[in-house]
């Protein structure tokens, strides 16, 4: 899924060569382009799509840029998340907002999304920790083929969607699988399964 282009470069000349096709991330310093599989955007864009006509219900004020980037605390890393939801009004305060569609402060993120694959100690460990310091109130992360770790989706391991939120600065986990309801502080009238999102990829 992941090729990297073995040289480390700033944050800033990654967002000056960021091309206008592919789908790239900073790493360390490292640039890493993103080989989705299929089955994986099925996820992602079904995740999308249910969130924006939720939005669009509700009148919410939130936008899902899909090729955003998140600036991470971290040395010269930064994330292009699966599904990024944004809050409209808060993008006046990102000082790259208008030159890269950058984002840098977690109060401008209402919610994001990221589809498990073959890395999923990224979406596991470096963002989820990369996410909790930069204080984005809400973390999906949807392991649709139960990829993950014992220790971070069970055993025996199953397909499972965990919902971090943010609480006095640190993130807690509620997990849904099968036919139960998903819980989203940010969406909280949201009427989806686990097992409708894990169906989008199978």
């Amino acid at each position: 899924m992941i090729q990297a282009i073995p040289k480390p470069i700033s944050f800033e000349e990654f967002i000056e060569w960021i091309p206008e096709d592919g789908r790239y991330e900073l790493i360390d310093g490292k640039i890493v382009e993103m080989q989705p599989t299929g089955k994986h955007e099925e996820v992602t864009e079904f995740s999308s799509r249910r969130l924006v006509l939720e939005t669009e219900r509700l009148h919410l004020p939130y936008r899902f840029p899909n090729r955003a980037l998140i600036r991470a605390s971290s040395w010269e890393t930064g994330y292009l998340p699966d599904v990024l939801v944004l809050k409209r009004d808060a993008l006046v305060a990102e000082p790259l907002w208008e030159k890269a569609a950058t984002i840098t402060q977690g109060a401008s993120v209402a919610l994001v999304v990221e589809v498990v694959s073959t890395n999923w100690e990224n979406d596991y460990a470096r963002k989820l920790e990369d996410y909790e310091e930069l204080g984005i109130p809400e973390y999906w992360i949807v392991d649709y083929l139960g990829l993950g770790g014992k220790r971070f989706i069970g055993d025996p391991k199953r397909p499972t969607l965990s919902v971090y939120s943010l609480v006095d600065g640190e993130y807690q986990v509620k997990q849904f699988r099968e036919d139960d309801r998903i819980e989203s502080p940010t969406f909280s009238e949201l009427n989806l399964t686990a097992k409708q999102i894990f169906r989008a990829g199978l």
